[in-house]
């Protein structure tokens, strides 16, 4: 019988594209997630009955058990960007990923991989970062072979990153940014998935690895590469930390006020965290340490960004036809 993986959050945006591979390498797979009948689009990922959702609240130790019982090897992708209810940074991205580790541990499981992020620091001042951190060396104290990857800011066809900054620019000339002069290694979803699935293959070292692309950019040199290929012409304005950080408390205070009705487009936490360049430190292991080359950006954005163009699908035709008549 085929191998079985239990990917946590494996219908979220890089737990898809994991899910994705693993099924093509022939492994039985169990995406644990908080709601099931939302997943659904998982199993066509391989053939009948390969690819199973399956619940899972990584809160809690009954839960997790169940989903990681039997299984060969286990990925966490579980992270939140905002806290929200009982989703709280230290809930899901400690205590969850220091349970996800125990009990592989106590279950047998022969491989764990964990999803983590550049920047991960147990010292941080920022809670994301901390809490983070705090989550590798749970992992790293009960499960010491673990492989632990740290991505830079992801892009992809669902990202919450490219996707969002496009589709902003729809709502006037000015694209305003909070830390401008932030350098960025944007990693490709995919390459991401590539490198979870080796250390599940038993195919990396344990260890730390920090995943970055190949071009370092500034935030703002971001925005201009998104906007060549969204074909418009936006004025992007920098926030300065001082009024950023006041912006995001607000926005804060507005959310708990709501009782986390409204999630804010920015949070006092997330400021914190574009204060520090978001780049691989050379200090743990690489996409080279793992033999893969990792994808520029240029080669991928316009496949999904096509659509925040003017004119959308038919922008290309429009400029064939402008070409066809300065000819």
């Amino acid at each position: 019988m085929s191998k079985l993986v239990t990917i946590i959050g494996g219908s979220g945006f890089i737990g898809r594209y994991i899910t994705r591979r693993m099924a093509r390498e022939g492994w039985r797979i169990r995406v644990a997630v908080r709601r099931p009948n939302e997943a659904i689009f998982v199993r066509p990922y391989g053939v009948v009955g390969q690819v199973e959702p399956v619940t899972c609240n990584i809160r809690d130790d009954d839960s997790v058990r169940a989903v990681l019982h039997g299984a060969d090897a286990v990925v966490n992708c579980v992270g939140v960007l905002v806290e929200a209810g009982r989703n709280t940074f230290d809930s899901v991205q400690a205590q969850g990923a220091e349970r996800v580790a125990r009990i592989a541990a106590e279950e047998g499981i022969e491989q764990l991989v964990q999803l983590s992020a550049i920047g991960a620091d147990a010292e941080s001042d920022s809670e994301y970062a901390r809490t983070k951190g705090q989550g590798e060396a749970s992992i790293l104290e009960n499960f010491p072979n673990a492989v632990i990857l740290r991505p830079s800011v992801v892009y992809g066809a669902e990202d919450e990153f490219f996707n969002r900054f496009a589709g902003m620019t729809r709502m006037g000339p000015v694209l305003p940014v909070v830390g401008a002069n932030t350098k960025f290694q944007p990693v490709y979803a995919d390459d991401v998935a590539r490198a979870a699935v080796t250390a599940v293959l038993g195919q990396a070292k344990p260890g730390i690895y920090e995943l970055g692309g190949p071009e370092v950019k500034t935030f703002r040199e971001l925005m201009k590469d998104m906007l060549h290929i969204i074909r418009r012409r936006r004025a992007v304005v920098n926030i300065p930390f001082g009024i950023a950080g006041l912006m995001g408390r607000a926005f804060d205070l507005l959310q708990s006020a709501s009782f986390g009705l409204i999630t804010p487009p920015l949070s006092a936490d997330q400021v914190r965290n574009l204060r520090h360049d978001n780049v691989v430190s050379g200090d743990v292991m690489t996409f080279e340490d793992l033999g893969i080359a990792p994808t520029a950006h240029e080669a991928v954005l316009p496949d999904y960004l096509w659509r925040f163009r003017p004119s959308g699908q038919y922008d290309a035709i429009k400029e064939s036809a402008e070409n066809l008549r300065a000819d």
